[in-house]
């Protein structure tokens, strides 16, 4: 099943998270004070290419400075969106599954330093 969700995860929505969260690391790797979040930004493309079978574990005390700033900037906003979407996916049972990827990008997105990826 995590097969099937992939392929079906990759085709509708992965390609574009990743291709979007790619391109943004690319431009903060550019200046050097944004190398740590380009390198945030490429941990969480690379998971949402393709999240089923893969779970996020976040140490909260890992990095507090750089999660604050993250949150700050761009993980909040990220954090709300995956939530709004997750929730709206869970209204259908087909939906379900979707959601739960989304909650854990939600996780990963609000919070990507000390994530484990596993």
């Amino acid at each position: 099943m995590k097969t099937l969700g992939n392929i079906i995860w990759l085709v509708l929505i992965g390609f574009w998270h990743c291709l979007g969260y790619m391109l943004a690391g690319i431009i903060f790797c550019i200046t050097i004070i944004g190398i740590p979040l380009g390198i945030a930004c490429f941990r969480i493309g690379s998971f949402a290419l393709l999240p089923f079978g893969r779970t996020v574990e976040t140490d909260y005390e890992a990095h507090p400075v750089g999660n604050v700033i993250w949150l700050a900037l761009v993980g909040a906003g990220e954090a709300v969106a995956y939530a709004i979407i997750g929730g709206i996916l869970c209204v259908t049972i087909i939906g379900i599954p979707f959601a739960k990827q989304c909650f854990k990008l939600m996780k990963l997105s609000a919070l990507p330093y000390g994530a484990e990826i596993t």
